[in-house]
């Protein structure tokens, strides 16, 4: 089975390239997020013409928003408010072989300070909240799966400069630490370490900002697909191909692609 989870920055207005991914890497589950559309006008028809018949989705106007695509049947669709707020940043489903979430975590403001940045407070109460939450419906002998729009870059090599970046938010030290709690909560698998070394650069966005994403690589790895041990021996390979952060009007992040054996 492969799994793609992807920030879309908007899925109307990318819908050409959700077509081109499921075309060319033939995910079984595609999680999209920051969708950017009311659930009115989310592109149903398109992706069902790709051969995509099973669609869970939550959107919003302009902001966040996510969506789970399958080839495969899921049942259970549900969607989670968060720390009190109705804004589409948590969904999930169940397939035959394991419990899938959808996440999209705050961005957090600029200011790393709770106190006089409420997106940032937002954004820890929302790790602290998952955190519990997954802790009091699940053990960790359950076969689950977290993917999504994280924004933290939890490791030294998930950031292109680990010292410069420590007083910028994402790979702050209270993100850092509540990330690694939500880990430890039910003996996660950050399945991109689990493939490629901690001591080796592995990113997932890049800035808008910068004119040459590729001369500067300024990146990050803020996008993430965990597993449960249950699924730890059925992992087979990952990836974060670059190629979709050159085409015109691209999204900021690239899909992060997980094959798993579920035979073995």
């Amino acid at each position: 089975m492969r799994i793609i989870t992807w920030n879309i920055n908007s899925v109307r207005l990318r819908i050409g390239l959700v077509e081109r991914v499921l075309a060319e890497y033939q995910p079984d589950i595609l999680c999209l997020q920051e969708t950017k559309t009311p659930d009115e006008h989310f592109p149903l028809e398109a992706i069902r013409a790709a051969g995509y018949k099973h669609v869970h989705f939550q959107g919003m106007k302009s902001y966040n928003g996510l969506a789970i695509i399958a080839r495969v049947p899921f049942e259970t669709p549900e969607k989670h408010d968060r720390v009190g707020r109705a804004d589409c940043r948590h969904i999930s489903a169940s397939f035959e072989h394991f419990d899938l979430h959808n996440l999209y975590i705050p961005a957090g403001g600029d200011e790393p300070d709770p106190m006089i940045n409420d997106k940032f407070k937002h954004k820890l109460d929302f790790v602290e909240e998952i955190t519990d939450w997954f802790g009091a419906h699940y053990t960790p002998d359950k076969p689950v799966i977290a993917v999504g729009d994280f924004n933290i870059a939890p490791h030294e090599h998930d950031v292109w400069s680990h010292k410069q970046l420590l007083k910028v938010v994402s790979h702050t030290p209270p993100e850092l630490e509540r990330l690694d709690a939500m880990r430890r909560s039910l003996d996660w698998i950050d399945t991109a370490r689990h493939f490629v070394p901690e001591d080796e650069k592995a990113y997932s966005w890049w800035s808008y900002r910068n004119r040459d994403w590729k001369k500067s690589n300024r990146g990050r790895r803020l996008d993430h697909i965990w597993v449960t041990q249950p699924l730890k021996a059925k992992l087979k390979s990952y990836s974060a191909p670059t190629s979709l952060r050159d085409v015109e009007k691209p999204s900021d992040h690239v899909p992060v692609i997980l094959d798993l054996d579920l035979a073995s």
